[in-house]
Formats: structure tokens, sequence, C-alpha cells
């Protein structure tokens, strides 16, 4: 059979792909880049927000209106999710939920058969030390646990995931030690929190992240989102771990609102002051730190002084990545009970953070412009030269490079998301 798959969303979901084509080659299942050449579809979806959600369906009916006779395979979030929606929108289908990817191989031989398959559910299986087709030779994707135990009122996501399953440390370490013998030169650790990682095997993440960064070989690890709320238990720890060279200087810790009785109404678990003590002290004791926030714009129960709040603490925070979205109901979510905010109101807050974003970050990057950075070079740029990352995951485009190399690169612009640069 020959396979197609598309993926959306994020890296969690992408290494949730990578794994389903591994597996496929290794039963001897050929993957194709073009739909057209396919027998089976596979789309693995992410449901975390309305307009992905309308993204997903709009494809859904586009792929099967283009290839009507082809076999369609939805994975990902939406399976659990949305189930009612999903059999309104491809009826056909067969499913695979997020923690029956191991069961891919399986399924597309059933489906071979004529069957329509549909694997869903919670399960216990390990997505770690197996077979994965990696979309950059250089980057390897570890999911070091799956699901979370928080129970913030806006997300659906947790509907998916389930609860807490943090995968064995000596595997994790394992796989990452094989990618890095493979050639690869960036470890990616992800999960819907990575911060949450041992609190239900007894270990930690600052403990997994010193014990990946003593393999041998010249790499960098970049840690993905970790939630303020698990981080407070392990603050030095975590400190500690991110001076190792061998890490990204880089946190990506989501604040979503600047109000502390938002959070509260949201179920963070974590205050505006606490939040910003951790910042604090990484920017104290790792001053080229780069820090990334997630914000919410129009929770249902924020009002003006809320939103202000918000600026007030970007306007303080300056971070250097900054992921905006406006509030939208999810399916089974505790806040889709309540009114709301008017959309003119959500679009101008939007606009307003948006434009102190752009500003900020404009300003955080100018403070490069005329230096050395050393550089990791990750690839091809899409519009042209290579892409690389600094020690603090800026991204920098330069003309000339050899992907996989560390080297080191003058910088001479400066754009709002990226800098430019030239190799020395």
């Amino acid at each position: 059979m020959k396979v197609y798959i598309e993926t959306f969303g994020c890296t969690f979901n992408q290494a949730d792909s990578q794994i389903m084509a591994g597996l496929l080659k290794e039963k001897g299942e050929e993957l194709v880049e073009d739909p057209k050449e396919a027998d089976v579809l596979i789309l693995n979806t992410c449901y975390v927000k309305k307009p992905t959600e309308q993204k997903i369906i709009n494809h859904m009916k586009k792929i099967q209106d283009r290839y009507p006779h082809k076999k369609l395979v939805i994975t990902g979030c939406m399976v659990e999710i949305d189930p009612e929606k999903l059999q309104r929108a491809a009826p056909l289908a067969s499913w695979i939920g997020p923690h029956k990817v191991t069961s891919t191989p399986e399924v597309i031989e059933s489906i071979s058969k004529g069957e329509v398959v549909r694997e869903t559910g919670y399960g216990t299986d390990y997505k770690v030390c197996l077979p994965k087709i990696r979309s950059n030779p250089l980057i390897h994707i570890i999911q070091i646990c799956e699901g979370c135990d928080g129970n913030c009122s806006y997300c659906c996501t947790r509907f998916a995931r389930g609860s807490l399953q943090s995968y064995p440390q000596e595997m994790i370490v394992e796989e990452a030690r094989r990618a890095v013998e493979e050639g690869c030169v960036e470890i990616e650790i992800t999960a819907q929190d990575t911060a949450a990682y041992g609190k239900d095997n007894g270990t930690s993440l600052s403990n997994l992240i010193n014990e990946v960064a003593a393999i041998e070989g010249d790499f960098r690890i970049r840690v993905g989102m970790m939630h303020p709320k698990s981080m407070m238990n392990d603050v030095d720890g975590l400190l500690e771990a991110f001076k190792n060279p061998r890490v990204y200087k880089f946190i990506h810790m989501p604040i979503q609102c600047g109000s502390d009785r938002v959070l509260m109404d949201m179920n963070r678990g974590h205050t505006v002051d606490e939040f910003m003590e951790i910042a604090r002290r990484f920017r104290s004791e790792i001053p080229e730190i780069s820090i990334s926030t997630d914000i919410i714009v129009g929770y249902p129960t924020e009002d003006d002084s809320d939103f202000e709040g918000t600026l007030d603490l970007i306007r303080k925070l300056k971070p250097d990545f900054l992921n905006i979205s406006k509030y939208m109901h999810r399916p089974g979510t505790k806040s889709s009970s309540l009114k709301e905010i008017n959309h003119k109101t959500m679009k101008q807050r939007s606009k307003a953070l948006n434009d102190l974003k752009y500003r900020i970050s404009y300003e955080n990057n100018l403070k490069l412009e005329g230096s050395t950075q050393n550089i990791l070079v990750i690839g091809k740029g899409s519009k042209g030269g290579y892409v690389a990352r600094t020690n603090s995951y800026k991204q920098v485009i330069v003309p000339e490079a050899v992907p996989g190399s560390f080297v080191d690169a003058d910088i001479t612009l400066t754009k709002n998301t990226y800098l430019m640069g030239i190799v020395k």
C-alpha cells in the first residue's frame, strides 16, 4: 500500500506522524509525498483551536471530493474530542486515536481489505524507542510523556491525551543517544507539559535533561512547553539543567493572562507574581535566555482592567516570542458554558497585543545586531539561504552554510521575528 501522511498541529503531533511513518515503513508499506500517488490518506488532526478545527474539516471535505476512491484515515486529537462531528465530516473514514498510534500498521492492513477500522480510547503504550521517519534528518523529536495533570477550564486537548503518563527515563535517553549517533544535531523534548515529566514515576524534567545532555556528541537540546505551575516544583533543578552548554537557552512558559482573577477562572494554578519570579530567576542566572509565552485574548471573564494587566505584564516581561490566541469555546470544556465576549472587543485587544509583541521582539532582536553568534545550521530556508539557531534559539538566516554545522556568524540585520547574518 502507498500511504500519504499529512500533519496538523504541534510538535507532539508531528512526532506521532513520524512514528506512524516509521512503523508503516518497517512493515513494508510505501510512504509517498503526493496524495495523488497514495492508496491511503492519513490526516493527523489538531483540535486545540476553533480556526484549526474549521481548517481541518474543510480540508477533509476537499480531500474526499478530490479523491473519493482513496481510503481515508483520521488520527490525532479530533478522534477523541469530537467523534460526532468527525462522523459527520468523514463517515466512511477509519480512525486512530492518539493513544493507538502503534496500531497503525494493523489498521492499514485491515482497511486494505475493505474494512473500516476505528481504534480509539486511552492506552499505556510507550512512544519511545519506536521507529521514526524524521521530517528533518538533523532534528529528532522525543515525546517524554503524554497527557498532563492540569485541569485548565478552556483546554480540550486533555480529553484526547488523558492524564499524565511519563515514559521511562532510560528509554528516552537511549532514543536520544541513537539519534545523535545517526547524525541528529538537535533533540527536541516535547510533551503537553514537559515540566510535569516524572511526577508519576519519581524523577523530574531537570534530571532527564541532565541525562540527555551527558550523551557524547555535539548537539543541542530544545525543551518544549513548561507549565509554570509544574516548574515551581523544581526551579533550582531546571536552572542548573539549562546552564548546560548543550541546552538551548530558551524556555516556553505560557502565562495566558496578566490577571490573577482570570488565571483563577482558567484554573491555571499559578499567579502572575509566581510566573514573573520564575522568569526573573532565569534571566538573572542565564542572561542570554529567550523567553516564549502564550496569551489567550478575550477569555469570557476578562474585562478591560484584566486586559490592561496583560499588556502591563508583557511590557515588563518583554518576551522574545509571544503566541497570541483569541478565545473560542472548545468542546466539553468548563469555559464553554460561559458567554463569549464581544468579538469586536476581542479583535481590538488582539491587535493591541500584536502591536506590542512585534515592537518588543524587534527591540530584543536589535540588541544582537552587530554581534557574533555561534549558530547551529538546521536546514535550507523555504525562501532561500539556510536556517540556523543561536544558543538562545533565535532564528538566523544566512546565505551560505553547511546543514548540521556549528559556526560563528556576524548578525547583520534585525527583523521582527528573525535575524540575518553572514557566516565568518
